[in-house]
């Protein structure tokens, strides 16, 4: 990332802290916005990020930064016997464990108050590791891609859906033009934090998608890494597996 973008500009707070903050106050309304900010097509996303993992069958399942529990949910399609969605926002889990309990889920996922950072589980824990729309917020992006590769398993896979940027002509002006101003209004007139939807707009914008964070990646000691732009480039899976 070129710069480090934090929600807060005048806050002395780490960008890990704000981060948490952020989503506390939003979490409330943040499913239902999330919905209308990306046309519902968020899901159409979430559902290839649940094919690519059911591929592997397996027995244990990591979704970090889970948020309200969205794809912790959807990963109990597969053949998962344990679930662990994990999170830094306190207020964020509340909503997914709810979530989760209205789904008759709770024997099955566990929402966990952890830094993806530092994570709370031992080496090679998890078949598999997603993060959806996560990792841009990590305050320190290759320590917490090393932790991730910590807890998977050899041969496992992480999955990784985050926003990129288009780079056709018109989906390039258009979206930027979205992102830019109709994104961040949309989150003022709904939202009770006015400047979260800010944030969520310039950290995708700055955040390095496509070959270069399949490098990053790599850096970081991950083999077999794709990426594979989803509607126009505006959002990007990333596969990638360990030795």
């Amino acid at each position: 990332m070129s710069k480090i973008i934090t929600p807060y500009k005048t806050s002395t707070l780490s960008k890990k802290e704000q981060i948490a903050q952020m989503f506390d106050t939003i979490s409330g309304n943040y499913d239902g916005l999330n919905r209308v900010i990306s046309f519902g097509i968020d899901v159409k996303w979430r559902k290839k990020v649940l094919a690519h993992v059911s591929k592997i069958n397996p027995t244990t399942v990591l979704d970090i930064a889970t948020g309200t529990g969205d794809l912790a949910i959807l990963m109990a399609e597969t053949s998962a016997k344990k679930i662990i969605g994990l999170d830094i926002s306190p207020g964020m889990l509340e909503v997914g464990k709810q979530k989760i309990a209205d789904a008759n889920l709770s024997s099955k996922i566990e929402m966990v108050l952890a830094d993806s950072e530092a994570m709370p589980f031992e080496d090679n824990t998890f078949d598999a590791i997603t993060v959806a729309f996560g990792i841009r917020n990590f305050e320190h992006l290759d320590l917490g891609l090393q932790e991730i590769l910590r807890v998977l398993k050899p041969n496992g896979i992480f999955v990784v859906l985050e926003t990129s940027n288009p780079t056709k002509i018109p989906y390039k002006q258009g979206y930027s033009l979205y992102t830019k101003y109709l994104l961040p209004l949309i989150g003022k007139v709904f939202s009770k934090d006015k400047v979260a939807y800010k944030y969520l707009s310039e950290s995708a914008s700055v955040f390095p998608f496509g070959e270069a964070l399949n490098n990053i990646l790599r850096k970081n000691g991950f083999i077999d890494v794709v990426a594979e732009p989803q509607t126009f480039g505006v959002a990007t899976i990333y596969t990638a597996s360990k030795k």
